[in-house]
């Protein structure tokens, strides 16, 4: 949420910091909640906050084919179970691109959209320094087991939101951070959740029960 743009661009470097371990819920929840979620189009269909932003910001957003190429292959399918609403400026950046992931991945990757007030158990349990910041990506398993998350954003604009950021008021915030996001185009956010969801995978595949570090 920020144009006085970051004072020097954050490298379009893949990074972990923004990636965490599960907090362990009961994958019985998390089944439920996956099927009470919307997929993307329902979802794009019905939001009435950002109404012209989002169909123009998924319209635009792109993977690049190797990215696409690495999910193809993850050995175990994956489903992501996003935590957001539809008013949050970074989701609105967020979610088209992994919207075109999973559309590139084959069928190995399937998204889901669940309101982050309307289900408080998940947002409480993937707070960021004890704030409900969204989006957060759960990272759930064939079982629906969770194995890792991801949010509330790349983790080089955390970096800055969390530091220079905090110094502009909220409108200037608000500018430079769709500024780093126009400039990023995605790329950030795939370099990190990619080897997330590889990593995930693998452990998957293998039955390991333990989640991402």
């Amino acid at each position: 949420m920020m144009d006085s743009a970051p004072t020097s661009p954050p490298p379009a470097a893949v990074a972990t910091a923004s990636v965490h371990p599960p907090p362990g819920l009961d994958p019985r929840l998390l089944r439920q909640k996956f099927a009470a979620a919307l997929e993307f189009a329902p979802f794009l269909a019905g939001v009435t906050r950002l109404p012209e932003l989002w169909p123009k910001l998924y319209q635009r957003a792109e993977v690049p084919a190797a990215w696409a190429g690495r999910v193809r292959v993850l050995p175990a399918p994956l489903r992501l179970l996003v935590v957001s609403e539809d008013w949050c400026g970074d989701s609105v950046n967020v979610i088209p691109v992994l919207q075109r992931l999973v559309e590139g991945s084959q069928g190995r990757l399937e998204l889901r959209v669940i309101g982050r007030d309307a289900h408080p158990e998940l947002m409480d349990a993937h707070l960021t320094g004890g704030a409900r910041s969204v989006p957060v990506v759960l990272v759930l398993d064939e079982a629906f087991r969770e194995r890792g998350w991801w949010g509330p954003r790349p983790a080089p604009l955390q970096r800055w939101v969390m530091e220079e950021g905090l110094a502009l008021a909220d409108v200037e915030r608000y500018r430079a951070v769709r500024t780093w996001y126009v400039r990023d185009r995605g790329a950030t956010l795939v370099g990190e959740v990619v080897p997330l969801l590889e990593r995930v995978s693998a452990e998957a595949a293998r039955g390991a029960g333990g989640g991402a570090t």
